[in-house]
């Protein structure tokens, strides 16, 4: 229902007739806003799915592969926004065809996605793998859980969730304030043109996919379930890349450090959404996702490394900005220090 709600206001974005003026930025802030809103609604209900399917010591590799969809995503949507433009003959197919591409995966996740095994007529993940979970198998698992006992009992007391939850605003922060800010910085600090800077994205992004995949196996199979570790290992090499990309002196060593952050940033952005899955019942996966993710696109996205970064950037200069980054990634450490189990 969200991803067919956000193509429905994708389409009616591509149908407005924009101007340069106050009432069409407005417009158009409220209508991102919405979208963002039922955007949202993605992440929680497949958080929820994934710990019915895939037991505690296996879900690192499954939800890695399945994280990748941030960068296979972000690659795809600029090819399909030009077709869109060449199948429509106008501007407004940018937002057409990726819309249409969005109902048809809509109605496939529909047909196909199903909540739990035993909807299937197969037994709970716990007795069909009994060896990778690290609790045994209770009929109460299966009880569902009412909103207050969710929110009350497994969410706002669990004092592990709030912390990987400001850990996941302080990632999320490192993540697009390099990211959003690139392009202004690599013009004006880096002096490089559009094919270099473009470059830099790309490999960005790319990167991601393999460093998610790694961070993932890590987790699983080097440190048993244990989401804390990797987290900080990626983080603290994430601040190596991040010092880097800001000293470097050459177009060719922003490049390589631009793909490094790529490679590590997008490890403990997943692995954060695993920890939240792994600290609540089945029951309650879909609210604890929900409530981490928050954290991250509210607080870690929009007012630390859009409001935030730019505040700083104008009063403060670059230097201000990338201090302020490797901060994050220092207090993102030490907060992960706290949860190193990462487990019920």
């Amino acid at each position: 229902l969200g991803l067919i709600a956000s193509a429905v206001i994708m389409t009616v974005m591509g149908l407005i007739p924009w101007t340069v003026s106050s009432l069409s930025i407005m417009l158009m802030f409220c209508i991102l806003f919405v979208n963002g809103w039922v955007q949202g609604m993605g992440w929680p209900p497949c958080g929820r799915v994934m710990v019915h399917w895939f037991s505690v010591r296996e879900r690192g590799v499954k939800m890695s592969i399945w994280n990748i969809a941030h960068n296979v995503g972000g690659a795809l949507m600029a090819p399909l926004a030009v077709f869109g433009i060449t199948i429509f003959g106008v501007w407004g197919g940018a937002f057409y065809f990726p819309a249409m591409v969005a109902v048809v995966i809509a109605v496939i996740a529909y047909l196909l996605v199903r909540d739990t095994p035993q909807s299937c007529g197969l037994p709970p993940i716990e007795l069909y793998k009994p060896e990778e979970c690290t609790q045994a198998y209770s009929a109460e698992q299966e009880k569902e859980l009412s909103t207050k006992e969710i929110l009350f009992g497994h969410v706002f007391n669990n004092k592990l969730l709030w912390i990987i939850a400001f850990a996941n605003a302080f990632i999320y922060f490192v993540r697009y304030g390099v990211l959003d800010w690139a392009p202004m910085y690599l013009e004006q600090v880096k002096h490089m043109d559009l094919a270099n800077s473009s470059w830099s994205y790309f490999a960005f992004e790319i990167a991601g996919i393999f460093g998610t995949i790694l961070c993932g196996w890590l987790s699983d199979k080097v440190f048993k379930g244990r989401r804390g570790p990797v987290t900080i290992i990626y983080m603290l090499l994430v601040m190596l890349a991040v010092y880097i990309y800001w000293n470097s002196a050459s177009a060719m060593v922003t490049n390589v450090a631009m793909a490094a952050i790529g490679f590590l940033i997008y490890g403990p952005v997943m692995l954060i959404g695993v920890s939240a899955l792994d600290l609540v019942p089945k029951k309650a996966a879909g609210t604890a996702a929900g409530f981490t993710g928050l954290f991250g696109y509210l607080l870690g996205s929009a007012v630390f490394a859009n409001i935030g970064m730019g505040y700083i950037f104008e009063h403060f200069g670059w230097d201000g900005g990338f201090i302020l980054l490797l901060s994050a990634c220092a207090v993102t450490v030490v907060l992960m220090l706290f949860c190193k189990e990462n487990r019920l």
